[in-house]
């Protein structure tokens, strides 16, 4: 039993060896395998990647390169080539073995591909009546310029240069075109150096007659023309011009401007997305893509508009022109456009010196205006003031939209000059009350077209409204002072004497008394008709004349109001004549029969 016992035990002993080794055994063969799976996926990833297909070589070989297949495979060939490129960095030897395939397909491919690009580029020459040139057509090939970028980068510049040097002379040939046919449109009777708010009526003839039905531009009237810079009509098709001269249309210059200048932000926002896009490129190498396909445009409309502004004397149109810019330049902001920033900022160069000057010269015309030189004196409002107050009224206005303090001092020294233009012609007149009455319908024929356009709360009515009330107030006393002097003085006299404690020489006026007392009760009726008559007659306006004689009445019914608590002092009590003193209410109740009504 003991040997039997012993030899199991010895077997046992083998059997335990035997497993350790079968577990050594398998756990080399599994570490064989895995290492073998390894190596097969590597390897299957690079025979992958380094194996050119069948497909790939039909469709670089022989299909359009407009097909979906040409662009399938032409990224396979991208890819396959790049991956090529990685390994022979690594020291791989089988990519000898088709790197000469892939050679002749990248070339077949690049030629295709140029002379595709070069097709589309040079097909952009054909005359376009829109003036959009259809160069995002090519975006959907993009893919072309990266695969010539990667792979060809020769190829990739010549595409590029190409395209710049075609598409700059195709926008300059356009915009040139177009200029010289918009400004064929142009009202043919426009602002000249002599047309300043100073020149004598007779020195420019139509100034406010009505214009003709083929010109409605006016030199200091705003009009119809503010509509520019109206969300509706500055994103507006663009004008064509054979379309309006068929129809004989005629333009001010602020329309052709906002035309132009809005085919010019059109195009150039659309260019510079589509060069970002295609070419692959942003911040400042985007800028200076831009500029070589768009700056000889640019260039060649700012020397224009450089040219037109030295003999153009329409400040209402260099001011629209500046609004337009303005809002032009939002507009490429939100659009994320900033290529065009630089060319907004020379623009505005131009126009806002122009502006100035053709401002400063009105305020110069104003300035040196001679009134004995005018002619025949008149109190009804001044073409001059006219004029200042439709110009003023016409810049405020456009002001208001984005408001600009440079525009507003200007103003200031303008409105200053024409301040002084009325006080220098009302003293030619002989007396005070016609010195009064010129300068209310002056004052109040620039606040009430001021207040048409501008706002309530600004300097300018603000100013107006001032003078115009002191001057009313002047006029009024002045009308009451013939017929009414001697109350005014009588009640102005009495009330100082007894606000001193001196109402006791108030006695002695007795006779003064009766006699004012008499001298209102028999004339105070024709007096009051009188002057209703004088103001109706004084001022063109019936509004402001109606208001004056209420005015006047009202104050009127303040001084015989006065009157009456004069005569309540213990001095003149006992005065018989109070017995014939109108009744206040009664007063009240006759003046409001000469209020004049609409």
């Amino acid at each position: 039993m003991e040997q039997m016992l012993g030899a199991f035990q010895s077997d046992l002993s083998s059997i335990s060896s035997e497993i350790r080794t079968l577990q050594e055994q398998s756990g080399a063969m599994n570490i064989r395998l895995r290492n073998r799976q390894a190596v097969r996926g590597k390897l299957g990833e690079l025979v992958d990647g380094l194996v050119v297909p069948s497909a790939l070589v039909t469709a670089i070989l022989e299909a359009p390169v407009t097909e979906p297949r040409f662009l399938e495979q032409l990224q396979e060939l991208d890819a396959k080539a790049a991956a090529v490129r990685e390994q022979e960095a690594r020291g791989t030897a089988a990519c000898a073995d088709v790197r000469g395939v892939l050679d002749r397909l990248r070339v077949k491919a690049v030629t295709k591909i140029r002379e595709f690009i070069l097709q589309k580029i040079y097909s952009f020459r054909k005359p376009m009546t829109n003036y959009q040139i259809p160069q995002t057509a090519l975006l959907k090939y993009r893919f072309f310029y990266q695969f010539l970028l990667g792979n060809e980068r020769a190829t990739a510049k010549e595409i590029r240069d190409e395209y710049v040097e075609t598409l700059s002379k195709i926008y300059l040939s356009y915009y040139r075109s177009y200029l010289g046919r918009l400004m064929k449109v142009q009202y043919e009777e426009v602002a000249e150096k002599d047309d300043l708010m100073g020149v004598e009526d007779t020195a420019k003839k139509g100034f406010f007659s009505k214009p003709s039905l083929r010109s409605r531009n006016t030199i200091f009237t705003l009009g119809t023309r503010g509509s520019v810079i109206s969300p509706a009509e500055l994103e507006a098709p663009i004008l064509v011009p054979h379309t309006a001269q068929r129809g004989e249309q005629r333009y001010p210059f602020e329309a052709l401007f906002r035309s132009q200048h809005y085919a010019l932000l059109d195009n150039s926002c659309r260019e510079y997305l589509f060069i970002c896009e295609f070419f692959m490129v942003s911040g400042p190498a985007a800028h200076d893509l831009f500029h070589a396909v768009m700056g000889r445009t640019l260039s060649m409309t700012q020397k224009h508009l450089e040219s037109y502004l030295v003999d153009c004397y329409d400040a209402i149109a260099v001011f629209l022109c500046i609004h337009i810019v303005l809002r032009f330049r939002n507009i490429t902001a939100k659009r994320d456009v900033p290529a065009l920033d630089r060319y907004w900022e020379q623009v505005l160069a131009l126009l806002w010196p122009r502006f100035e000057l053709i401002l400063e010269m009105n305020v110069q015309s104003v300035r040196s205006t001679d009134p004995q030189r005018l002619g025949g004196l008149d109190t009804r409002p001044h073409y001059i003031t006219r004029r200042y107050a439709e110009f003023s009224s016409a810049l405020v206005s456009i002001n208001q939209t984005i408001p600009n303090e440079r525009t507003m001092q200007l103003l200031g020294q303008l409105q200053v000059e024409v301040e002084n233009f009325v006080l220098r012609v009302a003293a030619e007149f002989s007396s005070r009350k016609e010195q009064l009455v010129f300068l209310i319908n002056n004052y109040d024929m620039m606040l009430g077209v001021l207040m048409e356009r501008a706002a309530d709360d600004s300097k300018e009515v603000e100013s107006f409204q001032q003078l115009l009330n002191a001057r009313t107030q002047e006029f009024i006393e002045e009308l009451l002072s013939p017929p009414f002097g001697g109350l005014v003085a009588f009640v102005k006299e009495a009330e100082a004497l007894i606000e001193r404690g001196q109402a006791e020489r108030l006695r002695g006026e007795e006779a003064r008394v009766t006699q004012l007392i008499r001298g209102f009760g028999s004339s105070w009726k024709s007096s009051v008709e009188s002057l209703s008559q004088d103001v109706m007659r004084s001022f063109t306006n019936f509004r402001n004349g109606t208001s004056i004689i209420q005015g006047a009445l009202t104050q009127l019914i303040q001084l015989y109001h006065r009157f009456h608590r004069v005569l309540s002092q213990p001095q003149l009590r006992a005065l018989p004549a109070r017995a014939e003193l109108i009744n206040i209410h009664h007063l009240m109740v006759e003046l409001k029969k000469h209020k004049p009504n609409f």
